[in-house]
């Protein structure tokens, strides 16, 4: 039978790079839906909104839905400035689609979970699969509940759901999506239209991050890994690399020499030193064979290349 997936918060920087993926695999058929409109005038998109159980559920049975990619979200920033409603899309959205799931049998969830699970003070900025998860931020706090809760529906009902910890995701997509990490993606279009950016963390604050690429080839990875090997029901860590925005802005004048990059303090810069600055995913690499691909100097050349031959206007980062 052929999977028929259904991919929430679509129009995001991750739900519309797993739309392309999928897509261009072409083994399935993609629902696409977002509680905005229909931004790339995707075919079979569905406005929806994730709190309601009722708009869920209709669109599952209308397309006979066998998977669903949980991507609607309320990031961090955004968290900190309105929490009810980031409680009300990751905590009651999430609590839908599970529903859903046991409801209409549906064969799989991804749910992606976020470094933003974990708080300082850490060990050396380090932070493992087993560490204590003491999360600061309404996302963090939702994230680890949605944990949580995924685990509890897995072991309860026996539901297939399996998540990764996605650090700040890197790509050439540029509409800010409230991420604390979204400078990763505005500096190269700054750099490229301005040739100046102002950054909004300090220049010495290293993240954990991954390039978009990566990001998505984990969760199909981890979606298509035997039932067995998927030993860790709550989320698994993944890495990719880890830098600060000095160290970016170095590697982009490679590229663009005259390129300046200036910085200042907002909200943000609270949230971000509360996370780790590098994150051990052992246990992702030894259960189902994960490996990052892209380095820092890969991820410039990329993003910079790409952006000079089309353009973005999307990002949603952590």
């Amino acid at each position: 039978m052929k999977k028929r997936i259904l991919i929430t918060g679509c129009n995001g920087q991750v739900g519309t790079k797993l739309y392309d993926f999928l897509n261009h695999k072409g083994n399935c058929k993609i629902i696409a839906s977002d509680i905005a409109e229909n931004k790339f005038d995707l075919p079979n998109f569905e406005r929806l909104d994730v709190t309601n159980y009722a708009e869920i559920a209709n669109v599952v049975v209308k397309h006979r839905v066998t998977q669903i990619y949980h991507m609607a979200a309320i990031l961090s920033s955004k968290g900190e400035i309105n929490n009810q409603l980031a409680w009300d899309v990751n905590m009651n959205g999430l609590l839908n689609v599970l529903n859903i799931a046991k409801d209409y049998n549906i064969n799989k969830v991804f749910y992606p979970s976020s470094i933003a699970v974990f708080a300082g003070p850490f060990d050396d900025g380090i932070v493992y699969q087993s560490s204590i998860c003491t999360p600061k931020t309404m996302y963090g706090i939702n994230k680890l509940a949605g944990e949580n809760l995924c685990n509890y529906y897995h072991t309860k009902y026996g539901l297939d759901i399996r998540s990764l910890r996605y650090p700040g995701i890197i790509g050439p997509e540029n509409n800010a999506g409230g991420g604390t990490t979204d400078y990763a993606v505005e500096i190269f279009h700054h750099a490229l239209d301005e040739g100046c950016y102002d950054c909004f963390l300090s220049a010495p604050t290293t993240l954990p991050m991954i390039y978009i690429d990566d990001a998505i080839r984990a969760t199909i990875e981890l979606m298509k890994a035997p039932k067995k090997l998927v030993q860790i029901r709550t989320s698994y860590n993944i890495g990719g690399l880890s830098f600060s925005p000095f160290q970016l802005s170095q590697e982009i004048k490679k590229h663009i020499p005259d390129f300046r990059i200036t910085y200042f303090k907002d909200h943000r810069q609270e949230i971000a030193d509360s996370w780790p600055f590098y994150i051990k995913d052992n246990e992702a690499r030894l259960h189902w064979g994960w490996k990052p691909q892209f380095g820092l100097s890969e991820i410039v050349e990329t993003v910079i290349s790409t952006l000079k031959a089309t353009t973005y206007t999307n990002s949603n980062t952590a």
